[in-house]
């Protein structure tokens, strides 16, 4: 007896089991396996932050105050402005990929060149926002010291805001300036190896900070640790005063930190740190990824690669993958930024 083998899916594969499977081709199957292995990665990743994030809930960085920069706006405090923009700039992309897919099933070439085009360029700005917003984490805005117990000291004034006092972060190139500092021959290979008296990869010591804190007596110094404040019901970081300043500073303070890395930060709790850049490190990942992949596909399309084929498909697998990379971004957004 002969079986009858249906041809199903629009690029030739074959099914011998009779109705295709959620009438999806196999290339459409593998990619939903992929996007549902990949989504249990990333949901893991994020509900270890947010264990971490609530078991340190109290020493943990405030976001407005570390995303809050703005291309050629230095010194203007613009909390989240930027990356709600890289958002919207990304979910943008979303459409426009929808777009494509929509013009392949009408099979006009041009206007799925056009959207896919579309769908890089919006990739290529988020990735390069994502390494412009890194490079403004690691170098930093303030600078701070650091504690025997490793924990993050920041400094402040209060200053008269519409009539109000308010406490105002103050950076260490504010009232800290480099002194003089020894030079000696450092072992046997003199005029080759050297050591100062500074603190090595830092542009102050911790005693040049110690001296200008001590000319300046409006300085306070302001802890890691997050407290409520009862009039206004918002969080803020709990600032001692001049004696306790000095207490500080003077006893428990060991190095200078500028920045942030993957051992020290200077806006509070370094596992922060850790996994801003483990996490939206990935993240840009598989932006980056689907940036490659859109343009295979484009440069696919302009060769006429699918309309011989007779069918788009192509283009709406590497649209679930974008699609996918965008949803995660609202989640990682949401964990980061917003919580």
């Amino acid at each position: 007896m002969e079986t009858t083998v249906a041809a199903t899916g629009t690029e030739g594969q074959q099914w011998g089991g009779g109705t295709s499977p959620l009438g999806a081709s196999y290339g459409k199957l593998m990619m939903w396996f992929f996007i549902l292995s990949d989504a249990l990665t990333f949901s893991g990743f994020l509900a270890a932050y947010g264990f971490s994030r609530f078991k340190f809930i109290e020493e943990w960085p405030i976001a407005d105050e570390v995303f809050n920069h703005f291309p050629f706006m230095h010194g203007v405090d613009a909390p989240m402005f930027y990356v709600a923009l890289m958002t919207f700039i990304l979910i943008g992309s979303s459409v426009t990929m929808v777009l494509a897919v929509d013009a392949g099933h009408h099979m006009n070439r041009g206007k799925v060149s056009f959207y896919l085009l579309l769908t890089v360029i919006g990739g290529l700005i988020f990735v390069g926002s994502q390494a412009w917003e890194w490079k403004n984490f690691i170098a930093g805005e303030y600078g701070a010291v650091k504690t025997k117990g490793g924990k993050i000291l920041q400094f402040g004034e209060y200053v008269e805001v519409d009539g109000e006092m308010e406490f105002k972060r103050v950076a260490l190139d504010e009232f800290a300036t480099v002194g003089s500092r020894d030079v000696q021959a450092y072992g046997e290979s003199e005029g080759i190896w050297y050591e100062t008296s500074g603190d090595i990869g830092t542009t102050y010591s911790i005693d040049e900070v110690r001296r200008g804190f001590a000319a300046n007596p409006d300085l306070l110094i302001r802890s890691q640790y997050i407290q409520v404040n009862e009039e206004t019901g918002a969080s803020e970081k709990t600032i001692l005063s001049r004696e306790e300043s000095e207490f500080k500073l003077n006893n428990q303070a060991i190095k200078v930190v500028e920045g942030a890395n993957l051992t020290e930060n200077e806006y509070g709790a370094p596992l922060f740190a850790d996994f801003f850049f483990f996490i939206t490190g990935f993240h840009g990942f598989h932006v980056f990824s689907g940036v490659i992949f859109n343009l295979i596909i484009f440069f696919n399309v302009l060769l006429g690669t699918y309309e011989r084929r007779g069918s788009y498909e192509m283009v709406e697998k590497v649209g679930l993958y974008w699609h996918f990379v965008d949803l995660v971004w609202v989640f990682v957004f949401t964990f980061f930024y917003l919580v």
